[in-house]
C-alpha cells in the first residue's frame, strides 16, 4: 500500500468507504458483528495478514501444541510484518478465544497496525488498554485449543462473513472493520476523500437547520454552488 494511500484511509469512515464499494458493485465487504476493544484508539488501516483456525480435533490440540515453535497461532504473531492488520477467521465461534492480551501485546511491540477477528479475546480489558486497535466480537476466557485448531497463515479466509485476501486493505473505526480489494485500495481511498469533503460541507449545513432535499444527494444548482464556495473558503 501507498503511504499516501494509507493516509488518505485514516481521514475517513468505514461507513464512507461502504459507500465507495457499494458504488462497485461490492455489497459484502463489512466484517459483521466485530466492534472495537477501545473506541478511542485511533483508525486502524493496514494490509490483511491472516490466520485460520478450523475446528479443533481432542487428540491434535493439547496444551504441549505450544511448545513448538512452528504453531501456526505463534509463528502467524510473530511473521505478522509491521502495519500490517492481522485478521483472524474463528469461524464466528467465540466460545472460544482467538487469542489472549499476551499476543496481541506482542503483536503491537512488533508495530502492527491492529487485529480482527469474528471471534473473542481473552484478557479483554487488558486488550482495550492498548494503543494498538483491536476488534471482537465479544470476550472469551477459554483457551484457543478448547475450540479451535490454528491450521493456515495468510491463506484466504472469510471473517464475519467478508472475504479477506492476504494483502487487501482493512480499515476499522468506531463503526466496525471494512476489507477494500488490493487492487482498488488507491481509487476507492481518493474518491472517499472527496466524499468526507462534501459530507462535511453537508454536515455542517444540516446543523445550520437546512434541508436535506437537494442537498443530499446535490441535486440543485444551488447545493452546488454553495459546496464550491464552501470548499474554496476551507482550503479543502
Amino acid at each position: 500500500m501507498k503511504p499516501e494511500t494509507r493516509d488518505l484511509l485514516k481521514k475517513v469512515s468505514t461507513a464512507t468507504l461502504c459507500t465507495a464499494l457499494f458504488k462497485r458493485g461490492l455489497r459484502n465487504q463489512m466484517i459483521q458483528d466485530v466492534r472495537p476493544l477501545n473506541p478511542d484508539a485511533p483508525t486502524m488501516v493496514g494490509e490483511a495478514f491472516t490466520l485460520r483456525y478450523m475446528p479443533a480435533r481432542e487428540d491434535r490440540n493439547g496444551i504441549a501444541v505450544f511448545q513448538n515453535r512452528d504453531h501456526p497461532q505463534r509463528k502467524a504473531v510473530e511473521e505478522c510484518p509491521p502495519g500490517a492488520v492481522m485478521v483472524i477467521d474463528s469461524r464466528k465461534d467465540a466460545r472460544a478465544a482467538s487469542a489472549g492480551g499476551i499476543l496481541v501485546a506482542r503483536l503491537m511491540q512488533r508495530g502492527v497496525a491492529g487485529v480482527v477477528t469474528d471471534g473473542g479475546f481473552r484478557d479483554s480489558p487488558d486488550i482495550a488498554q492498548y494503543a494498538m486497535p483491536a476488534y471482537h466480537v465479544r470476550p472469551s476466557a477459554p483457551t484457543n485449543l478448547t475450540l479451535h485448531e490454528a491450521i493456515e497463515i495468510n491463506g484466504p479466509i472469510g471473517c464475519g462473513d467478508a472475504p479477506v485476501f492476504p494483502g487487501d486493505v482493512v480499515v476499522g473505526d468506531g463503526d466496525g472493520v471494512v476489507v477494500i480489494p488490493a487492487h482498488l485500495a488507491d481509487e476507492i481511498a481518493a474518491e472517499a476523500t472527496e466524499m468526507t469533503v462534501f459530507e462535511d460541507f453537508v454536515q455542517e449545513k444540516v446543523m445550520e437547520g437546512r434541508t436535506i432535499l437537494g442537498l443530499y444527494p446535490p441535486t440543485e444548482e444551488k447545493s452546488r454552488t454553495d459546496f464550491a464556495e464552501w470548499r474554496k473558503a476551507k482550503g479543502r
